[in-house]
């Protein structure tokens, strides 16, 4: 398979984790999903005509050792469409992380990988972006586990101004199933998107960003945004978190597009408003280096009188 580097990636640079699209085909429609806005690669095809599960591990395989790849999130579409494709695919990587609506079965894919199940609020909440009774399949796959399965799963919720009021009735609806964890991530708006899915600004985002801090306050351990990640989100931060986007620099991202893989703008597409980012991924990666730039002056004597 061809790969068209793009947007300032590059064919000899080095990433720690890339994400990758293994399908453009998907079972639902939600209403707020980057994949299939009109700006990026993003065309479904049948399966026939879709790269063979062994170009593309071929691929992946190649792109793994020119990069040092060791960590890839697998996604669509719905990755879970190609299950072969996962089970093969997971066993080339260090570590694999799953992104999945979570209502096609799920397959154990062993303790060092981890699913992360996207919901995005109650079932009336959630099914109004999600598509009717999504919630519900949901549910009763992760209720239907059998009592050995080894994958980890996490759910990530994806925080809108139409959910930021029933965040915790999500998170009393996961805390007795075999969901680990959670952590909400928030909406990736378009340029100039305006809509009830997006707020017009960062201090109006604060409500939502307040709302799951009172959350991993009061629910330590299951809800894992780091306390850092959110703090980051404030106005007055947020804008050199996001002018310096770290998962620019550490992750490549990998669309399909058509027989081959492009790397669009970033993660989230080629037509994101960054000055209104708020990527768990984004933020958490700016966390984790502001947490390793801590260390590091606390280790370096000649910082102690800085």
């Amino acid at each position: 398979m061809r790969v068209d580097y793009r947007y300032g990636y590059h064919a000899d640079a080095a990433y720690p984790a890339a994400i990758v699209n293994i399908t453009n085909r998907c079972n639902l429609s939600c209403a707020h999903c980057f994949v299939f806005r009109d700006d990026n690669p993003n065309e479904a095809v049948s399966p026939r005509l879709e790269p063979s599960d062994d170009d593309m591990l071929a691929t992946l395989r190649e792109l793994r050792d020119r990069h040092g790849i060791g960590h890839m999130l697998w996604m669509g579409g719905e990755p879970l469409l190609r299950p072969r494709l996962l089970r093969a695919g997971v066993a080339l990587f260090d570590h694999s992380t799953i992104t999945t609506n979570g209502t096609l079965k799920l397959v154990d894919l062993g303790p060092g990988a981890l699913y992360v199940v996207s919901l995005d609020g109650p079932r009336n909440i959630n099914d109004g972006v999600r598509g009717a009774g999504s919630f519900d399949r949901v549910l009763a796959n992760l209720r239907a586990l059998p009592a050995d399965f080894s994958t980890p799963i996490q759910v990530q919720c994806t925080v809108t101004p139409v959910n930021q009021a029933h965040l915790e009735d999500l998170l009393g609806e996961l805390i007795d199933t075999p969901v680990g964890w959670m952590t909400f991530s928030f909406v990736v708006p378009s340029h100039g998107e305006q809509s009830e899915l997006c707020w017009p600004t960062l201090e109006e985002r604060m409500h939502a960003v307040r709302e799951v801090q009172r959350l991993k306050a009061a629910y330590p351990g299951f809800v894992r945004n780091r306390a850092r990640s959110l703090e980051l989100m404030a106005p007055d931060l947020a804008p050199a978190v996001t002018a310096r986007c770290p998962s620019k620099q550490y992750v490549l991202p990998l669309w399909l597009d058509g027989d081959s893989f492009t790397t669009p703008f970033c993660c989230y597409g080629n037509d994101v408003d960054c000055d209104r980012c708020g990527a768990w991924v984004v933020f958490d990666f700016a966390a984790r280096i502001d947490a390793t730039a801590a260390d590091e002056a606390r280790l370096d004597p000649q910082s102690a009188g800085a």
